[in-house]
């Protein structure tokens, strides 16, 4: 078993699935656990997708948990129509899967993250893809959570590049602002991976079809649902030339810091309505002259981490 143990909390959809193949292939790291999170679907279908993408994978002993079901300051949660059109309604392209034999823990994905911070606390990696709700809420219940994993790496924000919902917000921050100020004020050893790099990491057709060419049931459901994804890319005219790899580029600098070219900056979120940049990524202004605890990417080795992302799936899904 490698040493290194990672904790996934997904908001699963397609990228969120591409993210499980990468953490279940590369054996530098043990995946120990999933979260569930809201935001390309909802929790209990992100969960429900997880399971049964494990299982596809071949991999059931991994555990999958309810993590919160809404943002901090809602009651509930409404899928956006963007998001059912880039990632079906289903979350995973529509594409039909056999279910798992598994099912979804009774502990909270709250308490699995607090206990397993403190169980393998600097050989601990987080990547949460959603929104930041589940780790905030964490870092509330236990305060001790913000300093004893090891590194915690997100896929989410955008500093050097627009927003994806607005001129200056990404999706993953929008739907839960405030819980991602706590993070980005709180949670130490911190990595944003947000669209500054996610964006120049792009995915084509030609690499699906190599997933297909192996004949097997895992490279062809990942083929149906990654052309569903690039399909919508091309048709919403996000971009023409692929899809970008958000959520296992995220799981790659988790793994291997120097995928990417960070800039040291203490950061927070802004989330008051009135000021027209709600849910901004920003540097801290009030804190440039402290000691910084959280890194932005903004560049990417866009060729090597492609290539080595199609060899693991390639490896994974034969």
């Amino acid at each position: 078993m490698a040493q290194k143990k990672m904790i996934l909390d997904l908001d699963t959809g397609i990228d969120d699935a591409l993210a499980i193949a990468y953490a279940v292939a590369d054996t530098n790291v043990e995946l120990i656990g999933i979260i569930s999170s809201y935001g390309n679907t909802y929790v209990e279908t992100s969960a429900q997708n997880s399971l049964n993408l494990l299982h596809l994978l071949g991999v059931d002993d991994v555990p999958v948990f309810i993590g919160e079901q809404h943002s901090s300051t809602t009651d509930h949660f409404d899928v956006m129509p963007i998001s059912q059109l880039i990632h079906g309604k289903n979350g995973i392209g529509e594409v039909e899967l056999s279910q798992s034999p598994r099912l979804v823990e009774k502990q909270s994905g709250i308490d699995f993250l607090i206990e397993a911070a403190h169980k393998y606390t600097d050989d601990l990696i987080f990547i949460p893809t959603g929104p930041l709700t589940n780790l905030a809420a964490a870092i509330e219940k236990d305060p001790t959570v913000a300093t004893l994993i090891g590194h915690t790496t997100l896929m989410g924000g955008a500093l050097t590049v627009p927003g994806n919902v607005t001129p200056f917000t990404e999706a993953n921050i929008h739907q839960d602002p405030e819980a991602a100020d706590i993070v980005f004020q709180k949670q130490t050893n911190l990595t944003m991976v947000g669209l500054d790099v996610t964006l120049r990491t792009l995915l084509t057709k030609q690499e699906t079809a190599q997933w297909r060419a192996l004949g097997t049931t895992a490279g062809e459901k990942f083929a149906e649902l990654m052309d569903f994804y690039i399909d919508a890319y091309f048709n919403l005219n996000i971009d023409k030339k692929g899809a970008a790899l958000h959520d296992p580029l995220a799981v790659a600098v988790g793994i291997d810091a120097s995928y990417v070219t960070t800039i040291p900056l203490t950061m927070h979120v802004t989330y008051d309505q009135e000021t027209g940049d709600y849910g901004r990524t920003i540097g801290d202004k009030e804190k440039l002259l402290q000691p910084t605890t959280s890194q932005a990417a903004v560049l990417v080795d866009t060729d090597r981490f492609v290539s080595d992302f199609q060899q693991l799936m390639l490896n994974v899904l034969a």
